[in-house]
């Protein structure tokens, strides 16, 4: 009797000492995916300020060089409308 009450006693404590182990390991586990998590939103937020400069400069030369279409295109109005 004695031998099972005692058997029971340490497979209640070894139960207890491997949950406390197994919480420290998912909040470590946890910790680490948080961690990952953050510096791939960092990388990706970066690269998406990058498409988005590039992008916008890319709209700027374009807008530039239709306005300069325009122009051309009203001088020649005005030219043909002279003659």
């Amino acid at each position: 009797m004695k031998k099972t009450i005692l058997a029971v006693a340490f497979m209640a404590v070894a139960m207890v000492s491997c949950q406390d182990k197994t919480k420290d390991k998912v909040e470590e586990a946890t910790e680490a995916v948080g961690t990952e998590v953050e510096a791939k939103l960092d990388t990706i937020s970066e690269k998406v300020d990058t498409v988005i400069d590039s992008a916008q400069s890319k709209t700027s030369k374009a807008l530039e060089k239709g306005a300069e279409k325009l122009e051309e295109g009203a001088e020649k109005m005005k030219e043909a409308a002279k003659k």
